[in-house]
C-alpha cells in the first residue's frame, strides 16, 4: 500500500477503518463512545441526518471559495480542530502533532489544558492560529496564571469549558477499565463545580481577552454568554461524553443564533464528520465547526499527514456541497439551503461512514 496519505487515504471512511486498526480497544472505545446509554451521541448524528438541502442550480460556481476568518484571522475552510484530552493517546507529540497539522493546512487548533505536552510546548512546536482551552481546577489566580501563559505563547483568545460541572459515566471507559492519562494526575474538580456567571463577569473585568464558553446548550445561557461580554459561544455537548439524553448539537444550533444575534460568533461542534455536516451547520448560522473524533482518527491513521489528509478531505467534500448546491462562497450559505428530513439509516458514531459496515471496503 502506498506510504504517501494522499494516495492511502481516498475517503474519510479509509481513515476511520486505519484509525480502528491502529488503536487497541480501549483508546478506540475512547474516541468512539460516549456516556452512559450515548443517547446524545447517537442525537448528535440523528440531527445532522434530519436536515436535507435545498439545491438551487444554474448559478456559476465555476470558481467555489472554501475559505473563511474566525476572530477576523482567515482560516482556510471554516473547520477548528476541536479541544481533545489525552490527545497523546492518538499520536506521538499529541497536541504538538496537531498544532503542525493546524500549522500546514491552515486551519485554528484549540488546544486542551489536560493533553501532554502541554501550553508551552504545543506554541513552540508550530506558528499556528491557536486558542487554549482550559478545565478549570484551581482558584482565580490559578486562571489567572493561565490566561498570562496563553497570552505570553500567542494564544488568539481563551476558552473555558462549562458542561463539566460533574464529570460523567462513560461505561465503555468503565467496562475497559481504561483511564485517560490526565485523570491519574487530575484534582481540583470542585473548582469546576463551582464555576458560576460571577467566575465570567470577573474573567471579562480583569482581562482584555476575547473569551470563549463552550458547553453552550440553550438560548438561554447563549443570552446570558452575550450579556457578559463573551466574545465566543461554543455550542457543544462534548460529543455525547457529559448529559446523557441531551439535544443533537445542531438541533441546538438555530435557538443559540437567534439568541445571539450577532453579538457574539457562534462555533459547534458534536458528531461533525463530514463535509456536508459542516455546510449544514454553516447554513444554520455557525461560523465555524469543531471537528474531535474525525481528528483523532487522521492522527491515528497517520499522525500529522493522517490529519492534514482529513482536512483534504472534508475540503474537498465542502467544495463538492457547495457547487453542488448552488453557492460559491461560504458566506452565501444560509436557512434557505436546509430543509427538515427524515433520517434514512439508524444513528451511531461511525453510521456516516456506510463502507466500514459493508464487506469489499
Amino acid at each position: 500500500m502506498a506510504t504517501n496519505p494522499a494516495q492511502q487515504f481516498q475517503t474519510l471512511h479509509e481513515i476511520v477503518r486505519a484509525a480502528k486498526m491502529n488503536l487497541a480497544p480501549g483508546p478506540w472505545d475512547y474516541l468512539a463512545g460516549g456516556t452512559e446509554t450515548e443517547t446524545t451521541l447517537r442525537r448528535n448524528r440523528q440531527a445532522l441526518d434530519s436536515i436535507a438541502f435545498r439545491p438551487r442550480v444554474l448559478r456559476d460556481v465555476a470558481k467555489i471559495d472554501c475559505t473563511s476568518t474566525l476572530l477576523g484571522r482567515p482560516i482556510r475552510i471554516p473547520v477548528m480542530l476541536a479541544p481533545i484530552g489525552s490527545i497523546e493517546t492518538f499520536a506521538e507529540g499529541g497536541g504538538a502533532t496537531a498544532a503542525k497539522a493546524s500549522a500546514e493546512f491552515g486551519v485554528p487548533q484549540m488546544l486542551s489544558s489536560v493533553c501532554n505536552p502541554g501550553l508551552e510546548a504545543v506554541a513552540a512546536a508550530a506558528d499556528n492560529f491557536r486558542i487554549f482551552q482550559l478545565y478549570v481546577r484551581g482558584d482565580d489566580a490559578w486562571v489567572d496564571d493561565w490566561v498570562k501563559r496563553a497570552r505570553d505563547r500567542g494564544y488568539a483568545a481563551f476558552c473555558l469549558t462549562v458542561d463539566t460541572a460533574v464529570y460523567s459515566r462513560r461505561e465503555r471507559d468503565l467496562a475497559r477499565r481504561f483511564v485517560k492519562p490526565w485523570r491519574t494526575r487530575a484534582g481540583g474538580f470542585e473548582f469546576q463545580a463551582g464555576l458560576t456567571w460571577d467566575h465570567v463577569k470577573r474573567f471579562k473585568d480583569t482581562h482584555h481577552f476575547p473569551l470563549a464558553l463552550k458547553g453552550i446548550a440553550t438560548a438561554e445561557d447563549a443570552a446570558l454568554a452575550c450579556e457578559h461580554g463573551v466574545e465566543v459561544v461554543y455550542v457543544s455537548n462534548h460529543g455525547g461524553r457529559q448529559l446523557d439524553h441531551g439535544r443533537g448539537a445542531i438541533e441546538v444550533l438555530p435557538e443559540v443564533v437567534t439568541a445571539v444575534n450577532g453579538r457574539a460568533t457562534v462555533i459547534v461542534d458534536g458528531g461533525f464528520v463530514r463535509g456536508t455536516d459542516v455546510v449544514k451547520a454553516l447554513a444554520l448560522g455557525a461560523r465555524c465547526v469543531g471537528i474531535g473524533r474525525l481528528a483523532c482518527c487522521g492522527l491515528a491513521a497517520a499522525g500529522q499527514a493522517g490529519l492534514v489528509r482529513v482536512l483534504e478531505l472534508l475540503e474537498e467534500e465542502i467544495r463538492t456541497c457547495m457547487g453542488l448546491l448552488g453557492v460559491s462562497r461560504v458566506a452565501a450559505l444560509d436557512g434557505a439551503y436546509v430543509h427538515p428530513a427524515t433520517p434514512v439509516n439508524p444513528a451511531h458514531v461511525t453510521s456516516a461512514f456506510p463502507l466500514l459496515h459493508e464487506e469489499g471496503y
